[in-house]
């Protein structure tokens, strides 16, 4: 389809019109319109496919992050585009609220079929924020219907991130996320990270002994502990390990303290296992779902065990969860998310990221030995490197190296000073061994 505006036209509109996420606002300064504060041209994308972003100019690139995680199945998969179609045509929308339809009750279904074992009910929400929103309102309401009103407050790992919503945000431990709100967030306990034990199996003891200090201690207070299992997103790509998940689910079991599974990013074979809890062998009370969950338009899913659906059941109204979303549930969302799940049962996706994350993480191994490179690690189809200028999320080294990749024709948006890949799950042999040539050549070029 022919475009009806020009780039430069695109770029005025959006130049005057159009406030951007986790961008910075420059001056005015009509020398450098259509840039952003660093002087950045942006990219104006016309279409997407596999893999790659087009510019309307006409110049490709490798979407290395996934468009922020979502794109798991790449873009324009021909199947998705058909359901969406057939679906608009069918059923485009229709409130959840005393009605429902086939796309939810059958994806509800074929949900529980592949989550881990005992979560039975589904909540549908509109994207990985709102889920982990609706689960803190499930813990909080969970505990008023046992009988346990002081059960109010939550505890999450250092370097969170938990989504954007205030219910989100305090959970979060990125602190250039939080500090803007910081007036109005809950309250959140703080737990240290746990190194891998292959680094330090000291520190990692020391970890956990931490948080099983808080949680003896403080469980009469306590609703849920809430964490991504094994991987943490934006925090900068940091792993730790399954035993972790393993002992903390044995943990709270044991105090009484719901433990929520926040698998929006790690979902859906991210870590190279279906859910990253997979690898720990455990089931969480909650578990939240988003990003590739419909893959193309915005829907997430808020997953719970009988022992929690149970608490909601029967006397007053008061004990009805009250919380919805006008698109929760919608039917194209969950038509597309079915289909997700066929995908991945049907072109074997989850057997195809075991066998591209070895290739990821030696060429992430190699980086070692090149000059700016701190440190490198890698889980499933995420790799990350640290660059050695350690200025953190507002540092401008990873930045260098996103505009040494766009010259080489790679969408390498950093988290900071560090470079990370999170490409689709179904990405090429040939196109991921030129992202990670891109990847190395750009560190160089940029580290010089």
């Amino acid at each position: 389809m022919p475009h009806a505006l020009s780039r430069d036209e695109i770029l005025r509109l959006d130049d005057a019109h159009v406030w951007h996420p986790y961008t910075p606002i420059g001056a005015r300064d009509n020398r450098h319109q259509h840039n952003d504060r660093d002087g950045r041209e942006r990219i104006v994308v016309g279409r997407a496919q596999g893999s790659y972003l087009y510019d309307v100019d006409g110049t490709r690139y490798i979407d290395a992050n996934a468009s922020w995680w979502v794109a798991s199945l790449g873009h324009a998969h021909p199947r998705l585009l058909r359901v969406l179609s057939e679906q608009a045509r069918t059923l485009d929308h229709c409130a959840l609220a005393g009605i429902t339809h086939e796309p939810a009750a059958a994806l509800a279904r074929e949900l529980v079929s592949v989550a881990p074992s005992g979560l039975n009910h589904v909540f549908y929400t509109d994207n990985g924020s709102t889920s982990i929103e609706v689960a803190v309102k499930i813990a909080l309401q969970t505990w008023q219907n046992e009988g346990a009103p002081r059960k109010t407050r939550f505890i999450a790992l250092d370097g969170a991130f938990h989504g954007d919503t205030v219910g989100a945000s305090s959970l979060g431990g990125v602190e250039v996320f939080r500090r803007p709100f910081g007036s109005v967030l809950f309250e959140c306990v703080r737990a240290p990270f746990p190194s891998p034990i292959v680094d330090d199996r000291a520190a990692y003891d020391r970890a956990f002994q931490a948080i099983a200090d808080i949680v003896t201690r403080e469980h009469d207070t306590l609703a849920a502990c809430v964490v991504e299992p094994l991987l943490q997103g934006a925090a900068g790509m940091r792993s730790y390990a399954a035993e972790y998940l393993r002992h903390l689910r044995e943990l709270t079991a044991k105090h009484n303290v719901l433990l929520i599974a926040d698998e929006v990013f790690t979902g859906y074979g991210r870590t190279g296992e279906m859910w990253a809890c997979d690898h720990a062998g455990i089931t969480p009370d909650v578990m939240c779902l988003g990003k590739a969950f419909s893959s193309i338009i915005p829907m997430g899913a808020t997953l719970v065990t009988d022992r929690i659906y149970d608490t909601f059941r029967g006397g007053p109204k008061d004990r009805a969860l009250w919380y919805g979303h006008t698109f929760c549930g919608n039917p194209i969302g969950a038509a597309l998310a079915r289909e997700v799940l066929a995908i991945y049962r049907d072109e074997k996706i989850v057997e195809k990221v075991q066998v591209s994350a070895p290739v990821i993480a030696r060429a992430f191994e190699d980086l070692k030995g090149v000059n700016g490179v701190a440190r490198v690690r890698s889980f499933g189809m995420t790799a990350a490197a640290d660059l050695a200028s350690a200025s953190g999320y507002l540092g401008n080294a990873g930045w260098r190296v996103f505009d040494e990749a766009r010259r080489r024709g790679a969408y390498l948006r950093p988290l900071g000073d560090t470079v990370y890949i999170c490409p689709s799950l179904v990405m090429s042999h040939d196109e991921l061994a030129t992202l990670l040539t891109i990847v190395r050549e750009s560190i160089e070029a940029a580290m010089r």
